[in-house]
């Protein structure tokens, strides 16, 4: 394509059309329906502005729904809410996952408390199944208010490049502040994939779609129940190690590592431009779906700090909840310091990091890369915050600080008197690190299990996995 060519126009679809495009042909079996798709000659009829409906994918059953953005902009009314409420309580007794097609201005003004009351109910319910079932809604036009809320209950949320949710709209902003804004400043994509709202980003719902068909191929139908096993795949590189430099401080893409660790093409990386500093994603190993939780040293080192903390607990739990084993890739020298971060409540987010690991049922594996620090060696699953396997390559290091730091105050009477400050720092680094730090010191503690090779680290966490998880059914 040239640098001047066109792209070609987004798609838009009907409520009916989308809900077609995420199943398998010829499964859709309408529940309740108050629109009707003009695109193959019927007559709109009016209604309550939704389609609900149960489908399979990939032979699995689902129940889903879309809102008719052309109805009264797809505005929630008592009808309205009861066909969602309806769709919601059959994914509730059949336990199978609800998909959600969102475009919606908010509650419907011609009815008043009944459609507020409309959403409670759609509200209540979206929260019972949370962690029952897994719930995954795509915004795909412009959705206010409740129409924002109801997605940001779902345990995923895609959002289409033309999309935009946001509590109160341009207009009442302009009124109440006198701020003018347009909906996709205020709330679109760009806002969302970087606050943590939106998960995903996708051109257009057919894109969406098939991304949702993508993601339900790594969850279970419900809690408790098997996770689907894909065929298993080599690794996308035989030797991880060969991203990583050895210098402590250069900075790499950790990605590129996982990808000699986990099947070819099975990493979808969830929230990519929120907190860029920690990976949370989907992948594959041996054909098993797993979570994976990395310091990213890519952005800020791979420093921890509130946002990371918070973005890999609510991973965390998403994981947990559906059966998820959980892989930590450790590469970080701590938690942010400063002003900014103590009043950003970093405490409370690292305890919620702690929380997260240390409540999890699932297996739950760590491989140290280079390094890990401080308070984020154990935030980072460790072997006494209950890992069930640690491994560590050969030239890691773990402990409470880096060698040079930890000198420097540990040693700081005699660097004083030094004649060579820099050569006496040298020698006291390297004795302290033989001593503190690297993974052999680690090992002989008892605080990793292993010392592996990295073109061995795939290996050892497979044979893991099936130890700790079961083998391919």
């Amino acid at each position: 394509m040239s640098a001047t060519a066109v792209r070609p126009t987004q798609v838009r679809l009907d409520a009916r059309e989308r809900l077609e495009v995420l199943c398998d042909p010829g499964s859709v079996q309408v529940m309740r329906s108050g629109v009707t798709s003009t695109r193959l000659g019927a007559r709109a009829q009016p209604g309550d502005g939704v389609v609900g409906a149960t489908g399979t994918v990939d032979g699995r059953p689902i129940a889903c729904y879309a809102q008719d953005g052309s109805y009264l902009g797809g505005s929630l009314g008592e009808s309205h809410a009861g066909t969602i409420v309806r769709v919601l309580e059959t994914a509730s007794k059949a336990r199978i996952p609800v998909v959600a097609f969102v475009e919606s201005g908010g509650a419907r003004m011609q009815e008043g408390s009944a459609a507020l009351g409309g959403y409670g109910r759609v509200f209540r319910e979206t929260i019972r199944l949370g962690g029952v079932v897994p719930q995954i809604s795509v915004v795909s036009g412009n959705s206010a208010a409740g129409g924002a809320y109801s997605p940001a209950l779902a345990d995923l949320l895609l959002m289409t490049e033309d999309a935009s949710m946001f509590l109160t709209g341009p207009g009442i902003v302009r009124e109440a502040l006198g701020e003018a804004v347009d909906g996709a400043t205020l709330g679109g994509r760009r806002v969302h994939e970087r606050n943590g709202v939106c998960h995903l980003v996708e051109r257009d719902e057919a894109a969406a779609a098939a991304r949702v068909r993508s993601l339900l191929g790594y969850l279970p139908s419900a809690a408790g129940q098997p996770t689907p096993w894909a065929p298993s795949r080599d690794a996308g590189s035989q030797d991880p190690g060969a991203a990583v430099p050895v210098e402590q401080r250069r900075v790499y893409d950790v990605r590129a590592a996982l990808d000699g660790i986990v099947d070819a093409e099975s990493l979808l990386e969830l929230c990519p431009r929120w907190a860029r500093n920690m990976v949370t994603a989907l992948a594959r190993i041996d054909g098993r779906p797993v979570g994976v939780v990395a310091n990213q040293p890519r952005y800020l080192g791979g420093v921890i700090d509130a946002v990371a903390a918070e973005k890999a607990a609510r991973f965390i739990g998403f994981c947990n909840s559906f059966g998820l084993p959980l892989i930590a890739v450790v590469d970080t020298p701590g938690f942010m310091p400063g002003t900014r971060q103590e009043r950003a409540a970093v405490i409370r987010y690292g305890a919620s990091l702690l929380r997260a690991w240390a409540s999890a049922r699932v297996p739950r594996l760590t491989v140290v890369l280079r390094k890990a620090y401080g308070g984020a060696y154990i935030a980072m699953n460790s072997l006494d915050l209950g890992a069930d396997l640690v491994l560590a390559w050969p030239d890691a290091e773990l402990g409470i600080m880096s060698a040079r730091g930890a000198v420097g105050i540990v040693h700081r009477r005699e660097l004083a008197v030094a004649e060579d400050v820099d050569a006496e720092l040298a020698r006291l680094a390297d004795v302290y690190a033989g001593e503190h730090l690297r993974a052999a010191a680690a090992a002989s503690a008892g605080h990793i299990d292993e010392i592996v090779e990295p073109g061995e680290t795939r290996g050892r966490l497979t044979w893991a996995l099936r130890t700790l998880a079961g083998s391919r059914p």
